[in-house]
């Protein structure tokens, strides 16, 4: 298994981090794999993959070149592909894809060599491969993910809520076990960090980073010695939050059908403009609902980037598991 050594300094000091190019990567990955987890990942993969297909074939050999750049054969990613983020506030996209093709044509053969795993195929390598798979990435943002982009920062930033809620109540083990597959906290300052039989790294006193992206794919970086990133999947109720889960009728009675029906999806934090969508209620309504749900201590609120989201109380938790029992 490979895992992490760190220390109480770079656990306390780590952070999560909003990544578009992240986000983009991790939609060319599910795009070049067509696998789904969950109905909507599946109709945006009806969606796109035609076109994507269309777009590498455009380029001949750039099929080849993002299947050996993904490490198909090896399980490891060609190191450029995915650079790790500054973790400086949020970086425009242009800013982050800048840093792939800034890559030189050398560093981007030696990086492919690892993640084929041995002496690259004739005609694989040419120059500017960096820049081909920074103008597939620019595409793939610009036609797949940029017109979501608003609901999938806000499915972000409400997996970071939940995460810094696990944080609290139940620590780091209880915050990063299941993060990704494989990932778990193994106790004596050791993260592991997936199941592969990698060497351990000594990480302590550099940056850790979490970087939520909403396809079920996920990797590790890092940037020298001082900036380590693990970029992990939403958690699946986030991701899939198109759906109004069914309220329990004895707190429909309790509350009232509409004000209970908020109350159940704050399972996941989520924005107005979210639940609006997904109960069909107008704003004011929303709002009215949400306001007594405060107000009774049953859901709380956090601004988190440009959203403001609401989750449920200890209190709220209760009251819904108690009433679904019934």
């Amino acid at each position: 298994m490979g895992w992490w050594q760190v220390n109480a300094d770079t656990v306390a000091g780590s952070c999560f981090v909003v990544s578009p190019l992240a986000e983009a990567t991790a939609s060319l990955f599910s795009l070049e794999r067509r696998t789904a987890s969950h109905p909507g990942e599946r109709a945006w993969l009806d969606a796109h993959v035609p076109a994507y297909r269309e777009r590498l074939a455009a380029d001949p050999g750039l099929a080849d070149l993002v299947r050996a750049a993904m490490g198909d054969r090896t399980r490891w990613i060609a190191d450029f592909l995915t650079p790790t983020p500054t973790g400086e506030g949020d970086s425009p996209f242009e800013e982050e894809l800048a840093r792939i093709r800034e890559t030189a044509d050398t560093t981007a053969g030696a990086h492919l060599r690892v993640s084929y795993g041995g002496p690259l195929p004739a005609g694989l390598l040419r120059p500017g491969t960096a820049d081909r798979i920074a103008d597939l990435l620019e595409w793939v943002w610009t036609r797949t993910v940029l017109p979501r982009w608003p609901r999938i920062r806000t499915v972000i930033e409400a997996d970071v809520i939940a995460r810094t809620a696990q944080l609290s109540q139940g620590g780091w083990a209880e915050a990063l076990n299941g993060m990704r597959p494989g990932m778990r906290w193994l106790g004596e300052s050791r993260l592991q960090i997936n199941t592969h039989e990698y060497p351990p790294r000594e990480i302590s006193g550099a940056r850790l980073l979490f970087v939520p992206v909403t396809p079920r794919q996920g990797w590790v970086s890092w940037n020298t010695a001082d900036r380590y990133a693990v970029v992990y999947p939403c958690s699946a109720v986030l991701a899939d939050a198109g759906r109004a889960a069914a309220v329990p009728e004895p707190l429909g009675r309790l509350l009232g059908p509409a004000r209970a029906g908020v109350l159940v999806l704050l399972a996941a934090p989520k924005s107005t403009s979210q639940l609006v969508a997904l109960t069909g209620q107008g704003l004011g309504s929303v709002g009215r609902h949400l306001r007594v749900l405060l107000d009774a201590g049953l859901v709380r609120r956090r601004r988190t980037g440009r959203s403001v989201l609401y989750f449920r109380t200890a209190a709220g938790e209760v009251l819904v598991e108690a009433q679904g029992e019934e």
